[in-house]
């Protein structure tokens, strides 16, 4: 990044507009390309990085969402929209190839190449802009941000969140990030995989997604003896199935945030293979890729289910983990050369918030506590979120393919009328208690 402020915008001068969204991921992305064609509501959309950038430490070669295409930025709430993934892949001269290669799963890679793409149109989107601050001067919010080595100010009665999820390191770990030892996130696994490949044993520790991504680039790459830990009682694939895919519907996350807390806590447990899970073809692969490895005597791996980290400690020299078999409760212990944590990622109110923290509608636990149109503001009209509220609204929060729903809920929320139709009702199956069947009466009723 240059020292000096960029063109785009005047190093003097406040910005005013009709809302701010600070942080630019695939879901701020998509409001400011549904909001770009819609008179009356203009926003400015802040992003501390260069470049549109979405988990870049695990952009591998052969990864693909595990969602369709559809699941692009804008295509479930406006199908005709110029910035979808089809007009994205016909302007850059793919739509043929994608066409043939008959896949409904863009590769990671792509789908950040078609962010930028996206972004690359949006004069609104401003890469580059730290947001040090928030405040609220008694008529509006107050965003400030460091650009190089000036500070620009934005002034607006509306705020949308979409900081996005922060890595999440188990206790049992937390003196290891930082240390002296070769530890890390899968966040960061791109970044450091070298230093991986050149220790004598690695163990990666995970159930999800990433965990099996990055076991599987470790494993075919050669070189260390790597270790799968998970404390699930087995490498789950997720469910993928139509009926279960139902339930990422706008009627089911309206018959969720009904439920009790307790009630949603205890879900969002159970769900954890709705959307947590392994892809099937991913756990059929690493299969396939260690019986190839054990035919040709090269197989050097273990892996390890129902196995709970209780400790880690170490040094330049080496990692010791002290486990638990949630099973058999006995305990046991290893040692490896480095530590990758594929260990998922948690939302929560960042500290730049804390100016207007008294702004906010948390829960008891500092939590975001969204309404159903995902306000989070004590004073109606004035704060969204995005992918901060799994605890009201349920698994679905980070599922991109709702993402242009959630968009769609949060415009027509700032303008009190729809301007893409929002879909109530599209499950075959019935959520809670249907409508049309006779309640019975309450004794107190009567």
């Amino acid at each position: 990044m240059t020292d000096a402020p960029p063109t785009d915008v005047p190093p003097t001068d406040e910005h005013r507009t009709d809302f701010i969204a600070i942080g630019v991921g695939p879901f701020n992305l998509g409001l400011a390309a549904l909001t770009d064609p819609v008179d009356g509501l203009h926003g400015v959309f802040l992003e501390s990085r260069d470049d549109f950038e979405w988990h870049p430490g695990m952009v591998l070669d052969d990864a693909t969402l595990q969602v369709p295409f559809l699941a692009d930025v804008v295509t479930m709430a406006d199908p005709t929209s110029r910035f979808s993934f089809l007009a994205f892949l016909k302007d850059v001269g793919r739509l043929y190839p994608f066409y043939i290669r008959e896949s409904f799963y863009p590769l990671r890679a792509e789908f950040v190449e078609y962010g930028r793409w996206v972004a690359a149109q949006l004069p609104q989107v401003h890469f580059g802009r730290h947001v040090e601050s928030v405040e609220h001067d008694g008529e509006q919010y107050v965003v400030r941000a460091r650009v190089g080595g000036d500070t620009q100010t934005y002034r607006a009665p509306r705020l949308v969140l979409g900081t996005g999820t922060q890595p999440h390191v188990p206790p049992a770990a937390s003196d290891l990030i930082g240390s002296a030892a070769l530890a890390l996130h899968s966040a960061d696994y791109l970044h450091r995989k070298n230093e991986l490949l050149a220790r004598d044993s690695v163990t990666v520790i995970g159930s999800g997604q990433s965990a099996a991504e990055v076991y599987l680039d470790l494993v075919t790459a050669g070189g260390p003896e790597v270790t799968w830990l998970t404390r699930s009682p087995r490498f789950f694939p997720m469910e993928y199935t139509k009926l279960t895919l139902e339930m990422t519907s706008p009627e089911y996350t309206a018959y969720f945030q009904g439920l009790p807390e307790a009630t949603r806590e205890q879900l969002l447990r159970e769900q954890r293979g709705l959307y947590k899970g392994i892809s099937g073809d991913l756990v059929d692969t690493i299969y396939d890729t260690l019986y190839r490895l054990r035919v040709q005597g090269r197989l050097r791996t273990r892996l390890l289910s129902a196995t709970e980290l209780d400790e880690a400690t170490g040094d330049v020299d080496g990692i010791d983990l002290r486990l638990r078999h949630t099973e058999t409760g006995e305990s046991f212990a290893t040692r490896t050369d480095a530590v990758v944590l594929a260990t998922g990622y948690r939302s929560g109110v960042p500290q730049l918030l804390d100016g207007v923290r008294d702004r906010l509608r948390l829960d008891d636990r500092g939590r975001y506590l969204a309404t159903a149109d995902y306000q989070v503001g004590v004073e109606p009209g004035e704060i969204w979120v995005q992918n901060g509220e799994e605890h009201t609204h349920g698994f679905i929060a980070p599922d991109l393919g709702m993402g242009a729903y959630r968009n769609s809920v949060i415009i027509a929320s700032m303008l009190g009328r729809e301007v893409y139709p929002v879909e109530t009702r599209i499950a075959v199956q019935e959520f809670g208690v249907p409508s049309w069947v006779e309640r019975p009466v309450r004794e107190e009723a009567r």
